[in-house]
């Protein structure tokens, strides 16, 4: 359980701060499993998902009823694997911001 709250803590503290994103859930209402996210800007989707594939970084396909990207943090995800997803939104905010 801390991993969990630990891996959920960095994704949405880090969609919280970048100026490039927004949560789609309310804060009350976020899981630890699935973090669900949008660009501010969708005319960047196009270069934010290919910066995912140049990262190895795959399964952050959208939630069905909201769009955007979820990506899911379930107990065998190592926290390694979070870090280099936010690593990945901080260079793409200092990019494009």
């Amino acid at each position: 359980e801390a991993l969990n709250n630990e891996k959920a803590a960095l994704i949405y503290n880090e969609i919280d701060r970048n100026s490039l994103f927004q949560g789609t859930a309310n804060i009350v209402d976020r899981s630890n499993m699935n973090s669900t996210f949008a660009l501010n800007n969708e005319n960047l989707k196009s270069e934010f998902d290919s910066a995912l594939v140049s990262a190895n970084i795959s399964g952050l396909k959208g939630h069905r009823s909201v769009g955007g990207y979820r990506a899911s943090m379930y107990n065998a995800l190592p926290v390694e694997s979070v870090k280099v997803l936010v690593e990945l939104m901080k260079e793409f905010e200092n990019k494009f911001a």
